[in-house]
């Protein structure tokens, strides 16, 4: 692993004797923290396909132990499940406005950093954020940018800008694409889009600018073909769609797929001028967990720049670790719609949770887009 050494107190000696104790056999068979006699499995909570199985296979290895997942495909999904009772979860993923949510319910355990010597790959442009300041409880994983995705070849022959919101918002330009367009099926993505157009933060909470983002939203809907979360991705490789208003590892999956199967167009994707949504997710300890120092074993892991650059691979994307560059395809580092540039990256906001009025808000302003 790159760069792993003692960081604890120097003056104790106890510490250092289990780090090495710990250490001299790559990891610990058995997890003090846990039970006697229960078996070294890990659970992890996490978004699907959000881990490549060659690296799942060498954590086993490494830990001898086994990586167990479920999984959910929405923030709003696992915080619902893990209100209803679930647990046992030593590990989860969630995305920045989650993780309000979930310090705020005291659901998570601080980490312990000296256990977390390749904590240093992290770019600092990605730690200390407003949900979680000082990263206390949080170690980012990966990140999507939430942009445009389209038929190059269509948008060319008809003229059309790829750098702008307006394409989605606009019945100038949507006129040309009309149900061959579709737009995320969410509240805070589609809002957060139509108030970057706008001119406002994706975190703006004035009521009016809500009103004003809604009427532009059904002032376009009959234009669009769906509100989709999944199915555009196929529907963009196969050339069904032209536009598509989505996550930048879906965009790279729709392109992809189309070069896979031969077909006669590219599809591309872009970052608007205006800004854009940039989700950031991250490895926390939830306080149900068992084995905290197997997870803590596990986030150092997912650290090294090789093993965190197998996800990119994979998925494409976006990687907060520095260390992993090396390892990532040219073409992918290469991509700004995944690796934004510094300029680009003043332009991305994260969200940040709601409190109850504005969610009650948000969610009726919801109802009359989408029964309008």
């Amino acid at each position: 692993m790159n760069g792993l050494r003692f960081r604890g107190s120097p003056g104790s000696l106890v510490f250092l004797l289990a780090w090495l104790a710990l250490f001299s056999t790559g990891c610990a068979r058995h997890d003090p923290h846990t039970i006697d006699g229960a078996e070294n499995v890990l659970h992890l909570f996490n978004w699907n396909n959000y881990i490549a199985p060659e690296t799942i296979a060498r954590f086993e290895t490494f830990c001898n132990c086994e990586l167990s997942q479920d999984y959910y495909s929405d923030n709003e999904e696992m915080l619902a499940k893990l209100a209803a009772g679930a647990a046992g979860y030593d590990l989860i993923v969630p995305t920045g406005n989650a993780m309000d949510a979930l310090i705020r319910q005291g659901a998570l355990k601080p980490l312990d950093k000296s256990l977390l010597p390749n904590l240093e790959n992290i770019n600092p442009a990605y730690l200390d954020t407003a949900f979680d300041p000082g990263n206390k409880y949080s170690v980012p994983y990966a990140y999507t940018l939430t942009l445009l995705g389209f038929n190059e070849e269509k948008i060319r022959e008809l003229g059309l800008p790829v750098d702008t919101w307006a394409i989605i918002f606009e019945p100038k330009y949507l006129e040309k694409i009309r149900g061959r367009v579709t737009v995320l099926d969410s509240q805070r993505e589609l809002m957060a889009a139509a108030l970057k157009y706008l001119g406002y933060s994706i975190n703006d909470v004035d009521e009016n600018h809500w009103k004003e983002a809604a009427d532009l939203i059904v002032r376009a809907k009959p234009y669009w073909a769906a509100f989709s979360n999944t199915s555009y991705v196929k529907e963009l490789a196969v050339g069904n769609l032209w536009v598509a208003h989505g996550y930048s590892n879906d965009m790279f999956q729709a392109a992809l797929d189309a070069k896979k199967t031969g077909r006669k167009f590219m599809i591309g994707y872009s970052t608007p001028k205006e800004g854009a949504v940039l989700a950031l997710d991250s490895m926390v300890l939830h306080r149900s967990g068992n084995r905290p120092h197997l997870a803590h074993q596990f986030i150092n892991f997912m650290l090294d720049g090789k093993n965190s650059a197998e996800l990119t691979n994979l998925i494409g994307s976006g990687n907060p670790n520095m260390a992993a560059m090396q390892y990532v395809r040219p073409e992918i580092a290469g991509n700004e719609a995944i690796f934004p540039d510094p300029e680009l990256l003043t332009r991305l906001e994260m969200l940040r949770d709601l409190d109850r009025k504005q969610r009650r808000l948000l969610s009726r302003l919801w109802t009359e887009i989408k029964l309008r």
